[in-house]
Formats: C-alpha cells, sequence, structure tokens
C-alpha cells in the first residue's frame, strides 16, 4: 500500500499523536523504500523517495542529527581547500549545492557569510591564492555572492582588528555560508514528513528481515518502550554514516567500501572574544581551522583525527581543546584561554577508508553500493553535498521497486519554511508589533523556523508565558522549548538542549541552568510526571558532567571512557543482531 495523499495540512509536525501512529503504521504498512539513519543524508534520502511519489519509512535510533549532523562546522561551504588537492569535481558540485540552499531550497536556514584567508608571504602567496579564488569563483562559488577580493595589512585589520600584524601581510576576502545543522537536519526530515514519509525516531534497527536471498525490511526496536516489530519494503537504504558497518555486520555481509571515522572538535566563545567583521579560515600544519561567526558567538575548528571508539558519544580531549587554541592564538592579539570557552562539542566524520593513514586526507567523495539484493548503502561525502548524496542513494535503490519511479525533483523543491520567507523577513517590524518581540528577536526566530514562524508564536495564544525568553538561556523563547515537543519530535532534554536549540554549546553552564524550566514546558507536552522530570534533568546533567570532566583528560580513550559511562537518555541502545550471510 501507498502513503495516502497528505491531506492533512499538518503532517509535517511530528509530535505525540505523530510518533504513535507512525508505530502502527511501520508495523502494518509496505513501503516501497525503507531508509535507516535520521541524519542529514538519511532525511534527505526519505525526501527524495518521497517527492518522487514512493511510500517511505524513515527510522532514527536516537534522535534526527544526533551524530554528525549536529556535530558539523555549520556550513555549506564550497570545498575551497579540495581546489588544491584538484577535486574540482567535488568543487563545483558542492558551489551547486550551495547556492542551491541559500536562494531555493533553504533560505531561511542558509545565510551567506564573508570569510578572510590570511596572507603571511609577500611575494608568491597572492597569485597562488587568487588563482585559486578565480576557479572558485568561475565554478559557482559567485553567483548570488561577491567575487574574491584583496587587502592590504592596513585593510585587514580595519575589518578584522583582533588580528596580529605581524601575523598576516595581508588577505583575501571571500564567501561562504552558515547553518544551524542541526536545525537544518530536522527540517529536511519534517519535509519528508509533510510529503507523505513515516518519520519516527527512538525507533532502531536492531536487524534485518531476510527472505529468499534478499533484504525486505529491518526489525525496529522502540527505545523509549522496548517493543519491537518489523519494517517491511522493496528495499533498505543504509544511510547510517559512521555506522555503516555496524548495519553491514546486521545483514551477515561485507560491504563493498569501508567507512572510517574521522573525529572533529570545535570550541565555541564568546563573541567579544574576536573582534572581526569577517569569519576567519586559517591553514594548520594537517588541515584548515575555521573561526565563524555564530549569532552571539565564535564557532573555532576544526580537528582531524583518527577514531576507533565509541561512536555515539565521541569525546573531546583537553589535548585537542588545546591544539584548537594553539592554532588560532598563532593570528590572535589577545590569545584565548581555556576559561574563555562556552561550549565544546565532537563529532565524527564517516570517511571512505583509503591507504593514506592521514584521514584529514581520505576521500571527501561519496559511495554508493549494493551490499545484497534490497540493501543499498551510502557513505562518504559532506554535508554540503547531502541532496546529492540523497538523490544517488534512491536512483540506486529504484531497481528493487516493481514499478520504477520518476527522476528526482528535490532540486526544486524547498525545505518547510522556505516558501514566504522573504515576505516574512519584510514584515518583521510588523511581526514584533503584534507579538511585542523586539525587531532583531523576530529576525532571528524567523532565521530559525522560516515562514513557520506563526506556528511557533500560536502557542502563545492560550499561555503568553511562552513569549519569554528562557531563564539562563535568554537567546530563546520558551514557545520554542514548546514546539519543540509538539511539532519538532523532542522526546528528552538532551533533544531540548543540544538540537532543537542549541543551549549546551552556546552557555558555560551548558544547558543545565535552564533544565528545570526545559523539562517543566515539555512535561505538558510529553506527560511527564515530576519523577519523569527529575529523571530527565538527572540524565542531563550527568551528560554535561561526563562531558567537561572528559574534557581534562588528555587521551581519546580515557575521555571516552569517561564519557561513555554517562546513562543514555534513550535508555539501552541494542547491538544490532548479526545475520547470517547473503549473497552479495
Amino acid at each position: 500500500m501507498k502513503n495516502p495523499p497528505a491531506k492533512n495540512l499538518m503532517a509535517h509536525q511530528l509530535g505525540p499523536e505523530q510518533r504513535a501512529a507512525a508505530w502502527e503504521q511501520l508495523g502494518n504498512q509496505h513501503f516501497d523504500v525503507v531508509v535507516v539513519g535520521g541524519g542529514v543524508v538519511g532525511a534527505g534520502a526519505a525526501l527524495d523517495a518521497a517527492t518522487r511519489g514512493l511510500s517511505v519509512a524513515l527510522i532514527e535510533a536516537r534522535d534526527w542529527a544526533s551524530g554528525t549532523s549536529s556535530r558539523s562546522s555549520k556550513m555549506f561551504h564550497g570545498g575551497l581547500r579540495y581546489l588544491e588537492q584538484l577535486e574540482f569535481g567535488l568543487v563545483r558540485e558542492a558551489l551547486h549545492e550551495r547556492e542551491l540552499m541559500m536562494t531555493k531550497i533553504a533560505p531561511h536556514l542558509v545565510k551567506p557569510q564573508a570569510f578572510i584567508a590570511p596572507l603571511s608571504h609577500r611575494v608568491w602567496e597572492r597569485p597562488y591564492m587568487a588563482a585559486g579564488f578565480f576557479l572558485y569563483d568561475t565554478m559557482g562559488g559567485a553567483k548570488s555572492v561577491p567575487r574574491q577580493r584583496h587587502y592590504t595589512r592596513a585593510g585587514t585589520l580595519r575589518m578584522a582588528p583582533s588580528l596580529r600584524s605581524d601575523a598576516l601581510v595581508g588577505a583575501v576576502r571571500y564567501y561562504d555560508t552558515v547553518t544551524d545543522d542541526a536545525r537544518h537536519t530536522l527540517t529536511v526530515a519534517r519535509t519528508a514528513a509533510h510529503f507523505g514519509a513515516v518519520a519516527r525516531t527512538s525507533t532502531q534497527a536492531v536487524g534485518f528481515v531476510q527472505d529468499g536471498g534478499r533484504v525486505r525490511g529491518v526489525q525496529v526496536r522502540d527505545s523509549e518502550s522496548g517493543e519491537t516489530a518489523e519494517v517491511r519494503g522493496h528495499v533498505v537504504v543504509n544511510c547510517s554514516g559512521v555506522w555503516t558497518t555496524e548495519l553491514q555486520k546486521a545483514a551477515g555481509i561485507r560491504g563493498r567500501f569501508q567507512v572510517r571515522a574521522s573525529k572533529g572538535v570545535h570550541i565555541v566563545v564568546p563573541r567579544d572574544k574576536i573582534i572581526s567583521d569577517v569569519a576567519l579560515i586559517l591553514r594548520t600544519p594537517t588541515s584548515v581551522l575555521y573561526a565563524i561567526p555564530w549569532r552571539e558567538r565564535w564557532l573555532i575548528g576544526t580537528t582531524d583525527t583518527d577514531w576507533k571508539l565509541d561512536l555515539a558519544h565521541p569525546a573531546a580531549t583537553r589535548a585537542d581543546i588545546e591544539y584548537i587554541l594553539s592554532q588560532i592564538n598563532r593570528v590572535l592579539k589577545v590569545p584565548l584561554t581555556a576559561q574563555d570557552i562556552d561550549g565544546v562539542y565532537a563529532g565524527l566524520r564517516p570517511l571512505l577508508a583509503g591507504e593514506d593513514e592521514a584521514t584529514s586526507k581520505l576521500s571527501r567523495e561519496h559511495a554508493v553500493a549494493t551490499d545484497a539484493p534490497g540493501l543499498v548503502c551510502i557513505a562518504g561525502g559532506k554535508y554540503t553535498t547531502y541532496r546529492v548524496m540523497a538523490k544517488d542513494a534512491i536512483d540506486a535503490a529504484v531497481p528493487f521497486l516493481p514499478a520504477g519511479a520518476p527522476e528526482s525533483v528535490t532540486e526544486n523543491v524547498p525545505l518547510l519554511g522556505a516558501d514566504g520567507y522573504p515576505a516574512l523577513k519584510n514584515k518583521a517590524h510588523s511581526i514584533g508589533q503584534d507579538w511585542d518581540l523586539p525587531h532583531d528577536r523576530v529576525m532571528g526566530l524567523l532565521d530559525r523556523y522560516g515562514s513557520m514562524l506563526p506556528e511557533v508564536l500560536a502557542l502563545a495564544d492560550e499561555d503568553p508565558s511562552l513569549l519569554r525568553p528562557v531563564r539562563d538561556a535568554s537567546d530563546y523563547l520558551r514557545a520554542e522549548i514548546k514546539y519543540a515537543c509538539v511539532a519538532e519530535g523532542a522526546l528528552h532534554l538532551e533533544d531540548l538542549l543540544a538540537r532543537r536549540t542549541r543551549i549546551s554549546i552556546e552557555y558555560a553552564h551548558r544547558g543545565v541552568a535552564c533544565a528545570r524550566e526545559a523539562a517543566e514546558i515539555a512535561a505538558g507536552v510529553l506527560g511527564w510526571d515530576e519523577q519523569r522530570a527529575k529523571a530527565e534533568i538527572e540524565l542531563y546533567t550527568a551528560r554535561v558532567e561526563a562531558e567537561l570532566r572528559s574534557q581534562s583528560l588528555t587521551d581519546d580513550a580515557a575521555a571516552d571512557a569517561l564519557r561513555a559511562g554517562a546513562p543514555e537518555s534513550r535508555g539501552e541502545i541494542l547491538e544490532p543482531v548479526p545475520a547470517a550471510g547473503l549473497p552479495s
């Protein structure tokens, strides 16, 4: 049976009622495509399939974007440094996708941002960089943003007064973008649901349904209740990122490619610690380092090191943090210290394994393979090209569909919140007057919700207190916490404070100071009693304490052991059950 047409105009609201209905659908409906993994590629694959008219199930063991897709450098970027590796096709593809996001698909979520690349050599570096940026601009890097512009030392210091004058002889300015990766991934998943996909978090694939020598679905377990079910479909698409190998073992196969995890760590400091009108990109001995304006803060990172420990909760160490500080301090007049840091986060990139041991040199290209009849796997790639990855994965799945499928249309499908966004921006002043909100507050909300903002503010019709800022996290309204539970699928405090909002990395208290208030708001929607609310606060506090303690250790193994010891908000997450081998 196909998914019924989306008659409910609020199908994108992933609240408690939808969650209960989705469980019934997963167990009773036969789908064209079953997508495993709720990161940006899995959500994108579900959207791609749903907009081709296919029936789709999208399942995620934890939360939307709970892995790699909430822990990136928070950019759609053109891959400037890949020019040096002569990966021109990857750069051209990334620039095309960046342009689509800025102008058509997600203009409310993806914003242009000026960067400077400081120059430190007088003779050769400027013409070398100019040639590279000329290629970059010509390939599509300057369609809707300015082309490269060169600055003297004095001109650079006027843009970025915090830079040391002896650390540069000038700079080149260019443009990339910045985005909230977790909210973007969530919006992709909600858009897939809007077009009919059955999307559900806390729903773990623990094994595969196999019959007649092929994969015909997945065995799933509700991570909240422990209930189990079978989700059947013509084809399963494995979009599990760094968990790819674990899912392949559950199917009893050896995949056609291997995935290695590379750890990337970022730190977050207050905006006044670096005085600059532009973002920075700096060369490091192994890769590049970004310093990116992030609301009232700076994101600085990343590292790029091999990781073979816990995939769910990679731990940042003191060594990682000291490395980032040492690299950024090479160019700052007033060095940053550990005491300046408000937030730290660590994520894992799923890289296609190669012979070179340096993860920074492994391919950022993606690969798609049919690992077994009825099982398609995709891995590698980068956040910027998620839409292309999703298209390629569904293209590979089409041969397993009895009736085939049309071509992908996601290049022309705006995400929820994009339609009408420019008009609401023009009405920001009147929206502020109607709801008694400052203009900058309205603009910030529009950049998170786009044209869905009226849904958020409407919650205050019955409870005006929802228009007040969250205590100890004043960048967010109380209404945003409630909306996350009503419409965005949040089930735990961690979901609210780490991904629906970014309080866990934006405030020095890491969300602990406002956990009680958030729990009280969530309780009314999710049906928590006082005991459950207290347990959520204790779980979240334990998570934060474990992360802070792990960041004081110097080696990965010790930090991992400490971080992994914190309890899971979703209770027990099982290891996938190994299966007998399938023909490949």
